[in-house]
Protein backbone atom coordinates (compact mmCIF):
# COMPACT_ATOMS: atom_id res chain seq x y z
CA UNK A 1 0.00 0.00 0.00
CA UNK A 2 1.43 3.22 -0.97
CA UNK A 3 0.42 6.97 0.47
CA UNK A 4 -1.52 9.18 -1.95
CA UNK A 5 -2.94 12.61 -1.24
CA UNK A 6 -4.98 14.81 -3.57
CA UNK A 7 -3.15 17.16 -6.18
CA UNK A 8 -1.66 20.33 -4.57
CA UNK A 9 -3.78 22.97 -4.39
CA UNK A 10 -7.00 20.42 -4.60
CA UNK A 11 -9.25 21.02 -1.39
CA UNK A 12 -9.30 17.61 0.96
CA UNK A 13 -13.30 17.26 0.16
CA UNK A 14 -15.15 14.13 0.75
CA UNK A 15 -14.66 13.22 -3.11
CA UNK A 16 -10.86 14.21 -3.61
CA UNK A 17 -10.31 12.23 -0.60
CA UNK A 18 -12.26 9.38 -1.51
CA UNK A 19 -10.15 9.05 -4.48
CA UNK A 20 -6.96 9.45 -2.95
CA UNK A 21 -7.91 6.47 -0.35
CA UNK A 22 -9.09 4.26 -3.80
CA UNK A 23 -5.25 5.30 -5.52
CA UNK A 24 -3.40 4.48 -1.62
CA UNK A 25 -5.08 0.88 -1.73
CA UNK A 26 -5.13 0.29 -5.52
CA UNK A 27 -1.32 1.90 -5.40
CA UNK A 28 -2.14 4.30 -8.19
CA UNK A 29 -1.45 8.07 -9.05
CA UNK A 30 -4.15 10.41 -7.92
CA UNK A 31 -4.99 11.59 -11.49
CA UNK A 32 -5.71 7.76 -12.35
CA UNK A 33 -9.09 7.50 -10.37
CA UNK A 34 -12.10 9.65 -11.80
CA UNK A 35 -13.89 10.99 -8.41
CA UNK A 36 -17.54 11.40 -7.84
CA UNK A 37 -19.28 14.25 -9.59
CA UNK A 38 -19.58 17.28 -7.27
CA UNK A 39 -22.73 16.47 -5.32
CA UNK A 40 -22.95 12.80 -6.10
CA UNK A 41 -23.81 10.32 -3.64
CA UNK A 42 -20.21 8.41 -3.09
CA UNK A 43 -19.23 5.92 -4.54
CA UNK A 44 -20.41 7.44 -7.88
CA UNK A 45 -21.78 5.99 -11.46
CA UNK A 46 -18.14 7.08 -13.01
CA UNK A 47 -15.95 5.93 -9.74
CA UNK A 48 -17.78 2.58 -10.09
CA UNK A 49 -17.27 1.63 -13.68
CA UNK A 50 -14.35 2.79 -13.86
CA UNK A 51 -13.44 0.41 -11.40
CA UNK A 52 -15.61 -2.12 -12.82
CA UNK A 53 -12.83 -2.05 -15.93
CA UNK A 54 -10.22 -3.40 -13.21
CA UNK A 55 -12.56 -6.26 -11.97
CA UNK A 56 -12.88 -4.64 -8.49
CA UNK A 57 -16.13 -2.97 -7.28
CA UNK A 58 -17.10 -0.97 -3.67
CA UNK A 59 -19.13 -2.51 -1.18
CA UNK A 60 -20.76 -0.48 1.74
CA UNK A 61 -19.81 -1.20 5.07
CA UNK A 62 -23.75 -1.04 6.97
CA UNK A 63 -21.92 0.21 10.77
CA UNK A 64 -18.66 1.31 9.69
CA UNK A 65 -17.88 1.86 14.23
CA UNK A 66 -18.22 -1.67 14.44
CA UNK A 67 -17.11 -2.97 11.80
CA UNK A 68 -13.83 -4.85 11.39
CA UNK A 69 -11.36 -6.27 8.16
CA UNK A 70 -8.07 -7.37 8.11
CA UNK A 71 -6.73 -5.53 4.91
CA UNK A 72 -7.69 -1.93 3.96
CA UNK A 73 -10.77 -0.48 3.44
CA UNK A 74 -12.31 3.12 3.45
CA UNK A 75 -13.66 4.90 6.31
CA UNK A 76 -15.64 8.66 6.43
CA UNK A 77 -15.34 10.83 8.86
CA UNK A 78 -16.87 13.69 10.20
CA UNK A 79 -15.30 16.75 8.76
CA UNK A 80 -17.24 19.23 10.41
CA UNK A 81 -20.07 21.76 8.77
CA UNK A 82 -21.75 19.01 7.33
CA UNK A 83 -18.80 17.84 5.46
CA UNK A 84 -16.96 14.61 5.50
CA UNK A 85 -13.67 12.80 4.71
CA UNK A 86 -12.31 9.48 3.49
CA UNK A 87 -9.66 7.74 5.44
CA UNK A 88 -8.01 4.35 4.76
CA UNK A 89 -8.12 2.01 7.69
CA UNK A 90 -6.56 -1.37 8.59
CA UNK A 91 -7.26 -4.21 10.69
CA UNK A 92 -8.77 -6.41 13.14
CA UNK A 93 -10.05 -3.86 15.13
CA UNK A 94 -9.26 -1.45 12.30
CA UNK A 95 -7.48 1.70 12.85
CA UNK A 96 -6.50 4.63 10.30
CA UNK A 97 -3.59 3.96 8.36
CA UNK A 98 -3.59 7.35 6.15
CA UNK A 99 -5.84 10.54 5.85
CA UNK A 100 -5.33 12.28 2.70
CA UNK A 101 -6.44 15.62 3.88
CA UNK A 102 -4.34 14.99 7.04
CA UNK A 103 -6.43 16.15 9.44
CA UNK A 104 -6.88 12.60 11.64
CA UNK A 105 -6.59 13.55 15.39
CA UNK A 106 -7.24 9.83 16.07
CA UNK A 107 -6.55 5.79 14.83
CA UNK A 108 -9.81 5.09 16.22
CA UNK A 109 -11.77 8.15 15.00
CA UNK A 110 -15.66 8.41 15.19
CA UNK A 111 -16.86 6.72 11.58
CA UNK A 112 -20.11 7.57 9.80
CA UNK A 113 -19.99 5.00 6.96
CA UNK A 114 -17.20 3.40 5.08
CA UNK A 115 -16.69 1.30 1.46
CA UNK A 116 -14.35 -2.45 1.40
CA UNK A 117 -12.96 -2.37 -2.01
CA UNK A 118 -13.51 -5.82 -3.61
CA UNK A 119 -12.66 -8.00 -6.37
CA UNK A 120 -16.12 -8.91 -8.58
CA UNK A 121 -14.89 -12.17 -8.68
CA UNK A 122 -12.94 -13.36 -6.14
CA UNK A 123 -11.89 -17.13 -7.38
CA UNK A 124 -10.30 -14.84 -10.14
CA UNK A 125 -8.66 -12.65 -7.72
CA UNK A 126 -6.92 -15.22 -5.43
CA UNK A 127 -2.99 -14.06 -4.64
CA UNK A 128 -0.68 -17.36 -5.99
CA UNK A 129 1.07 -18.40 -2.90
CA UNK A 130 4.58 -16.82 -2.80
CA UNK A 131 7.73 -19.11 -3.03
CA UNK A 132 9.08 -21.16 -0.32
CA UNK A 133 12.43 -19.51 0.79
CA UNK A 134 15.54 -20.78 -0.17
CA UNK A 135 17.45 -19.74 2.86
CA UNK A 136 16.95 -20.81 6.34
CA UNK A 137 16.70 -18.55 9.48
CA UNK A 138 17.30 -18.95 13.41
CA UNK A 139 15.29 -17.93 16.33
CA UNK A 140 16.48 -14.63 18.45
CA UNK A 141 14.12 -14.65 21.19
CA UNK A 142 11.05 -16.49 22.54
CA UNK A 143 8.11 -14.99 24.45
CA UNK A 144 4.90 -16.04 26.39
CA UNK A 145 2.48 -14.28 27.88
CA UNK A 146 0.13 -15.66 30.14
CA UNK A 147 -2.59 -13.61 29.39
CA UNK A 148 -4.22 -10.57 27.12
CA UNK A 149 -1.82 -7.84 28.62
CA UNK A 150 0.22 -9.41 30.50
CA UNK A 151 4.28 -8.95 30.51
CA UNK A 152 5.64 -10.86 27.68
CA UNK A 153 8.28 -13.23 29.56
CA UNK A 154 11.71 -14.05 27.34
CA UNK A 155 12.41 -17.92 27.22
CA UNK A 156 15.34 -19.72 26.26
CA UNK A 157 13.13 -22.58 25.12
CA UNK A 158 9.21 -23.42 25.38
CA UNK A 159 7.43 -26.62 24.60
CA UNK A 160 5.36 -26.30 21.36
CA UNK A 161 2.37 -27.95 21.64
CA UNK A 162 -0.07 -28.60 18.30
CA UNK A 163 -2.85 -27.09 17.64
CA UNK A 164 -2.67 -24.86 20.91
CA UNK A 165 1.24 -23.12 20.99
CA UNK A 166 3.82 -22.54 23.43
CA UNK A 167 3.22 -24.11 26.57
CA UNK A 168 3.15 -21.28 29.05
CA UNK A 169 1.41 -18.57 26.41
CA UNK A 170 -2.17 -17.33 26.75
CA UNK A 171 -2.93 -18.80 23.14
CA UNK A 172 -2.89 -22.16 24.65
CA UNK A 173 -5.24 -21.56 27.45
CA UNK A 174 -8.06 -18.89 25.68
CA UNK A 175 -6.77 -16.21 27.96
CA UNK A 176 -5.73 -14.10 24.74
CA UNK A 177 -7.56 -11.28 23.07
CA UNK A 178 -8.55 -13.30 20.26
CA UNK A 179 -10.21 -16.70 20.22
CA UNK A 180 -7.49 -19.52 20.61
CA UNK A 181 -7.53 -22.90 18.60
CA UNK A 182 -8.69 -21.21 15.68
CA UNK A 183 -6.06 -21.82 12.24
CA UNK A 184 -3.25 -20.06 12.68
CA UNK A 185 -3.72 -18.94 16.25
CA UNK A 186 -0.87 -21.31 18.02
CA UNK A 187 2.11 -19.64 17.09
CA UNK A 188 3.27 -15.76 15.80
CA UNK A 189 6.80 -14.52 14.90
CA UNK A 190 7.99 -11.68 13.48
CA UNK A 191 11.63 -10.42 11.84
CA UNK A 192 14.33 -9.12 13.87
CA UNK A 193 15.03 -6.53 10.62
CA UNK A 194 11.72 -5.54 11.31
CA UNK A 195 11.93 -4.66 14.91
CA UNK A 196 15.39 -2.99 14.21
CA UNK A 197 13.84 -0.88 11.59
CA UNK A 198 12.20 1.21 14.42
CA UNK A 199 14.21 3.50 17.00
CA UNK A 200 13.92 2.88 20.03
CA UNK A 201 13.78 -0.75 18.13
CA UNK A 202 10.54 -2.67 18.54
CA UNK A 203 10.34 -4.46 21.79
CA UNK A 204 8.25 -7.26 22.84
CA UNK A 205 5.68 -5.96 24.77
CA UNK A 206 5.04 -3.98 21.69
CA UNK A 207 4.84 -6.28 19.08
CA UNK A 208 3.54 -9.17 21.49
CA UNK A 209 4.83 -11.70 18.89
CA UNK A 210 5.68 -15.32 20.57
CA UNK A 211 9.20 -16.12 18.34
CA UNK A 212 11.78 -13.66 17.04
CA UNK A 213 13.75 -14.60 13.86
CA UNK A 214 16.53 -13.41 11.80
CA UNK A 215 17.59 -14.09 8.46
CA UNK A 216 14.56 -15.49 7.12
CA UNK A 217 11.31 -14.34 4.99
CA UNK A 218 8.66 -14.98 7.23
CA UNK A 219 5.84 -13.88 4.56
CA UNK A 220 7.41 -15.93 1.96
CA UNK A 221 6.10 -19.08 4.74
CA UNK A 222 2.60 -18.37 3.85
CA UNK A 223 0.91 -21.46 3.00
CA UNK A 224 4.50 -23.27 3.35
CA UNK A 225 5.50 -25.70 6.26
CA UNK A 226 8.66 -24.99 8.15
CA UNK A 227 10.33 -26.46 11.03
CA UNK A 228 11.44 -24.00 14.01
CA UNK A 229 14.45 -26.68 15.31
CA UNK A 230 13.10 -30.02 15.57
CA UNK A 231 9.08 -28.00 15.80
CA UNK A 232 7.04 -28.79 12.83
CA UNK A 233 4.71 -25.66 11.95
CA UNK A 234 2.78 -24.43 9.02
CA UNK A 235 2.46 -20.79 7.89
CA UNK A 236 -1.02 -19.80 7.56
CA UNK A 237 -1.47 -15.88 7.52
CA UNK A 238 0.42 -12.87 8.03
CA UNK A 239 -0.03 -11.85 11.08
CA UNK A 240 -1.63 -7.91 10.18
CA UNK A 241 -1.46 -5.40 12.42
CA UNK A 242 -4.25 -3.79 13.92
CA UNK A 243 -5.16 -1.23 16.91
CA UNK A 244 -4.37 -3.83 19.94
CA UNK A 245 -0.87 -3.33 19.08
CA UNK A 246 -1.03 -0.23 18.80
CA UNK A 247 -2.74 0.26 22.17
CA UNK A 248 0.51 -1.67 23.46
CA UNK A 249 2.85 -0.06 22.02
CA UNK A 250 4.83 3.25 22.89
CA UNK A 251 4.46 4.63 19.74
CA UNK A 252 2.15 4.50 16.59
CA UNK A 253 2.86 1.12 15.04
CA UNK A 254 -0.01 0.44 12.96
CA UNK A 255 0.82 1.72 9.81
CA UNK A 256 4.60 1.14 10.26
CA UNK A 257 3.78 -2.80 10.35
CA UNK A 258 1.56 -3.28 7.31
CA UNK A 259 3.03 -6.39 5.59
CA UNK A 260 5.53 -6.58 7.94
CA UNK A 261 3.93 -8.01 11.08
CA UNK A 262 5.26 -11.16 10.80
CA UNK A 263 3.34 -14.69 10.58
CA UNK A 264 0.70 -16.69 11.89
CA UNK A 265 1.22 -20.73 12.16
CA UNK A 266 -0.12 -23.35 13.23
CA UNK A 267 2.32 -26.08 15.11
CA UNK A 268 1.99 -29.60 13.65
CA UNK A 269 4.06 -31.93 15.76
CA UNK A 270 5.15 -31.27 19.55
CA UNK A 271 8.58 -30.54 20.78
CA UNK A 272 10.96 -28.09 22.12
CA UNK A 273 11.37 -24.75 20.57
CA UNK A 274 14.74 -22.83 21.72
CA UNK A 275 16.59 -19.81 21.81
CA UNK A 276 19.28 -19.86 18.16
CA UNK A 277 17.03 -22.83 16.96
CA UNK A 278 17.28 -22.42 13.28
CA UNK A 279 14.10 -21.56 11.05
CA UNK A 280 13.83 -24.12 7.78
CA UNK A 281 11.65 -24.58 4.92
CA UNK A 282 10.44 -28.33 4.56
CA UNK A 283 11.28 -28.89 1.35
CA UNK A 284 7.89 -30.55 -0.36
CA UNK A 285 5.23 -28.92 2.20
CA UNK A 286 3.20 -26.69 0.28
CA UNK A 287 -0.21 -25.65 -0.17
CA UNK A 288 -3.29 -27.08 -2.03
CA UNK A 289 -5.43 -24.81 -4.21
CA UNK A 290 -7.76 -25.62 -0.80
CA UNK A 291 -5.08 -23.79 1.43
CA UNK A 292 -4.40 -26.93 3.57
CA UNK A 293 -0.85 -28.12 3.34
CA UNK A 294 -0.19 -31.59 1.76
CA UNK A 295 3.08 -33.42 0.95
Amino acid sequence: MREVAPDSGTPASEAATFAACIATILELEYGEVPPPDPGEELPGWRTMRWLGGLGVGLVPVGDAATFQWAGPWIGLVDAGDGERRAVVMYGVPSGVVWDPGGGATSDEPELVGGFVLAALDVADARPALPESPDTEGAVTAIFVAPAAGATAEPRDEARALPGSGLEGDRHTTGDGTFPSGMPGSALTLIESEVCESFDPPLEASEHRRNIVTRGIDLNALVGHEFTVGDVRCRGMRLCEPCTVVDRYASRPVLRALVHRGGLRADIVSEGVVRRGDAVRPVEGGYASEAGQISR
